[in-house]
């Protein structure tokens, strides 16, 4: 169904604000950047600090109009949603804790949320944030960006599609060393703080998004856990290492790493899933390539947009094979999938079966995983379920 009233024109880009990502944040640049890329939006207003005058400062430093420059998120979206040409969508990129607040007063005015993940900083706000996702008209999108990346989607059909025969084996990591030592910067410091990340540091930090990928190419849904956890830098308050054991419904097993403190690795995603009949490999570090073994046969490489890459790698690809495409690109399509639904809703028509996109759902299971962990940890690695 379509929004009336501020939704009225349906052509041109759509109307995007912020909510954080001001001059100091890495990840409100990659958001603007991948909302730029596809032409598909155009940022309007913001209210991107915690402080006014950081807000100010940054909308400014991003031309946005001055009466479009807001002091705070709340103020943001009653505003907005009474403006004829107010904002359609906003992309909130706050540290964790924020979210669920902010992302409510957004969606009860039926204004579409793009949100950073993961979905919450805890489970009760996760549930809640459901709720009002499922009450709302809007469309609610999650950026687990590593979905959108064209081999991603190359392994997630070839398992559909029984390439690999019934699926045994999930092993994913996700790795990365700068937190190695305690560090004095604003990303380090709220990733460690857990008022502000959660119960769960690199769980939660990266340890969602190996277990998104996983579970968005396997189709394998998550039984049970067991989680060993660590703080190695003294004094730090949230685990910056993790080990888990997993069980999948139908019987398949996995196992996940996830580390922060990791000497030598930068952002090594890996991913193997292993079935009866064959077996893939990727890593996000060398995104365009997909590693596929048939049973008995020599290992195959499968590169983007060259033989045997199939059609949904190809609709979520831009440049011809040989030519990189990673990162941002990978988060372009995220919002690009974003604007093909928001779309379809201007128009009053439903989404498209081919737009894909992590949803609130899935930004629920990721907030349900972090809390199984900790609390499987707490146990000494005992077996739980996610709630």
């Amino acid at each position: 169904m379509a929004i009336e009233g501020r939704n009225e024109n349906h052509s041109g880009p759509i109307r995007l604000g912020m909510v954080g990502g001001g001059n100091d944040a890495f990840i409100g640049g990659v958001h603007r950047i991948a909302s730029r890329i596809d032409d598909r939006y155009r940022l309007v207003a913001g209210a991107l600090s915690s402080t006014p005058e950081k807000s100010q400062a940054s909308g400014a430093a991003l031309g946005l109009a001055p009466d479009r420059i807001y002091d705070d998120y709340k103020q943001m979206a009653i505003r907005e949603a009474r403006l004829k040409d107010g904002i359609e969508a906003v992309a909130i990129v706050t540290p964790n804790h924020v979210h669920y607040a902010a992302a409510r007063e957004f969606l009860k005015r039926g204004i579409h949320v793009i949100c950073d993940k993961p979905l919450t900083s805890t489970l009760a706000d996760a549930k809640k944030l459901v709720a009002s996702a499922e009450k709302s008209e809007a469309l609610f999108v999650l950026t687990h960006n590593y979905t959108g990346y064209p081999m991603a989607r190359q392994a997630r059909e070839m398992v559909a599609s029984g390439a690999l025969g019934k699926i045994r084996l999930v092993q994913v990591e996700y790795v990365q060393d700068w937190l190695t030592e305690a560090q004095d910067n604003k990303q380090a410091d709220w990733r460690t703080d857990p008022a502000r990340s959660g119960a769960g540091g690199s769980t939660g930090d990266i340890g969602t998004h190996a277990f998104n990928i996983a579970s968005f190419v396997s189709g394998l849904e998550l039984e049970s856990l067991a989680a060993d956890l660590q703080a190695f830098v003294p004094g730090r308050q949230v685990d910056d290492n993790g080990h888990v054991m997993m069980r999948f419904k139908g019987g398949a097993r996995g196992m996940l790493w996830c580390s922060q403190v990791a000497p030598g690795n930068e952002n090594s995603l890996k991913l193997r899933v292993y079935g009866e009949r064959g077996g893939l490999e990727w890593c996000q570090e060398d995104p365009n390539y997909l590693w596929y073994t048939p049973f008995g046969q020599p290992k195959r490489l499968i590169t983007r947009g060259g033989a045997g890459s199939g059609a949904d790698a190809a609709r979520v690809s831009r440049v011809p094979p040989g030519h990189p495409e990673g990162y941002l690109e990978g988060f372009a399509n995220i919002y690009t999938e974003a604007a093909e639904a928001i779309q379809a809703r201007r128009a009053g028509d439903a989404v498209p079966d081919e737009v894909v996109y992590p949803t609130v759902q899935d930004g629920l299971k990721g907030v349900q995983f972090v809390d199984a962990c900790v609390r499987s940890s707490k146990r000494n690695a005992a077996w739980v379920t996610l709630d």
